[in-house]
């Protein structure tokens, strides 16, 4: 008989492994509560960017249905509102990276995993069932951390550092904003009050920008996160533009305030916050199988950085291999899908951590830090497209001085910057 898994959750990482398993013969039985059909409905899910190295996962997987010349963006913008004088500079990517609205992804990817043979109960799962559940597998991994299911996994203090959401968000999909010169995600950065990440973003009228607005509790743009859309949508509009003036400028200065608004309608908003948490990666159930924890329900990242999905699907590539390779699903198994997966998770979380905690002041050494990229091409470029590999980030912050040697390892091999005015010229086409 062959291997039989299933996977609660039909998120990036449950979708993924799946995916993957299925190339592999594995028998797989996804369960959710939300069918294809029900997704063009519903409230926006996230606004997630997938980088260059999970669009090569789906691509490797056949469901590269969005190709990156087409579809993707090709670095970021940084602003950051220092005084006297705003810092702005551009990095570049190796490789374009994407956003798709989750409304349209998620279906697409749950109607390849049928057409490969995979199954797909359309129900809700009970914490109290996964024990019952797992006799039918020779695995269950978990996905979804919603209420008793999350609760199955212990949690991890000494990755958690928070004990509540350390941004207030309001996360919406909004026409009416000029595309930049380049197609890309621009980073902007408001010391004491928050960010905002600008990403655009494909939806069901085609390219919109998604603004992530994350505001520091207790400060200027907390109240972004507490007024409500659907209440006055014309007062909201005008507290956002209002806002985006004076914290975002550069962003205020491309949007056409006749045509600006959600870009779909009303559903097109999310307000809330995110703890970000890390959980024990499984646990033995009743009758000694195990249940595997991942994506969300194993490690949650405030969005700030982008990192949540696309360590998801690295950890759902990881335990695919580990789970084609082995015949025993034990705590040895467990060991070896921790050592492989550990360094781009905890990575991708103590960074996201760091910065958190750091933007909020803005202390010297990371002024410096952003300063140094703001004067040299080279070290913007490799910094933004690190975003792909949160380790290497996580190998240059972990320290002061791993910061400085860092930049000093790499301003000894230089070049001189370009101007960001030949970057927009040499890309003009590629502009949305």
């Amino acid at each position: 008989m062959g291997k039989r898994v299933g996977i609660v959750g039909a998120g990036t990482a449950g979708l993924h492994l799946g995916l993957y398993l299925r190339q592999h013969d594995v028998e797989v039985t996804l369960f959710t509560d939300r069918a294809p059909e029900e997704y063009r409905g519903m409230r926006l899910l996230n606004t997630v960017a997938h980088h260059a190295v999970t669009v090569d996962r789906e691509t490797a997987l056949g469901v590269n249905h969005w190709p990156g010349q087409q579809y993707g963006y090709f670095g970021h913008y940084y602003y950051i509102g220092v005084k006297p004088q705003p810092i702005e500079f551009f990095g570049d990517l190796h490789a374009p990276s994407r956003a798709i609205d989750y409304r349209l992804y998620q279906p697409r990817l749950m109607e390849d995993f049928l057409a490969r043979g995979g199954h797909i109960e359309y129900r809700e799962i009970k914490g109290d069932e996964i024990s019952t559940l797992s006799a039918q597998f020779d695995l269950i991994v978990v996905c979804t951390g919603k209420g008793p299911l999350g609760q199955l996994f212990q949690h991890e203090p000494a990755h958690s550092p928070f004990d509540r959401p350390q941004r207030a968000l309001c996360v919406g999909l909004f026409k009416g904003i000029k595309a930049p010169p380049i197609r890309a995600v621009t980073m902007y950065f408001s010391p004491g009050a928050g960010e905002m990440i600008e990403i655009p973003t494909w939806t069901f009228n085609g390219l919109a920008a998604a603004l992530v607005i994350e505001n520091i509790p207790g400060g200027d743009l907390e109240i972004l996160a507490k007024t409500k859309y659907d209440d006055n949508p014309r007062a909201f509009l005008d507290l956002l533009l209002a806002k985006l003036r004076q914290h975002y400028p550069t962003c205020a200065a491309r949007i056409d305030e006749k045509e600006f608004d959600l870009a779909n309608g009303p559903l097109d908003i999310l307000q809330g916050g995110v703890t970000p948490t890390v959980r024990k990666s499984h646990v033995v159930l009743e009758g000694g199988k195990l249940a595997v924890a991942l994506g969300d329900v194993h490690t949650v990242v405030d969005p700030v950085l982008g990192q949540g999905a696309n360590m998801a699907s690295y950890a759902a590539w990881i335990l695919g291999e580990e789970i084609v390779a082995q015949e025993v699903y034990d705590e040895r198994f467990i060991e070896h899908v921790n050592l492989r997966r550990q360094d781009r998770v905890l990575g991708a979380t103590r960074w996201t951590n760091f910065m958190l905690t750091n933007l909020k002041a803005m202390p010297l050494e990371l002024q410096q830090f952003i300063f140094e990229l703001s004067q040299h091409r080279a070290l913007s470029n490799e910094f933004t497209d690190n975003f792909n590999y949160p380790e290497r980030q996580w190998d240059c912050f972990a320290s002061v001085e791993r910061m400085r040697a860092w930049c000093a390892s790499r301003l000894a091999l230089a070049t001189p910057p370009k101007p960001l005015e030949s970057a927009g010229e040499r890309r003009v086409g590629e502009s949305a």
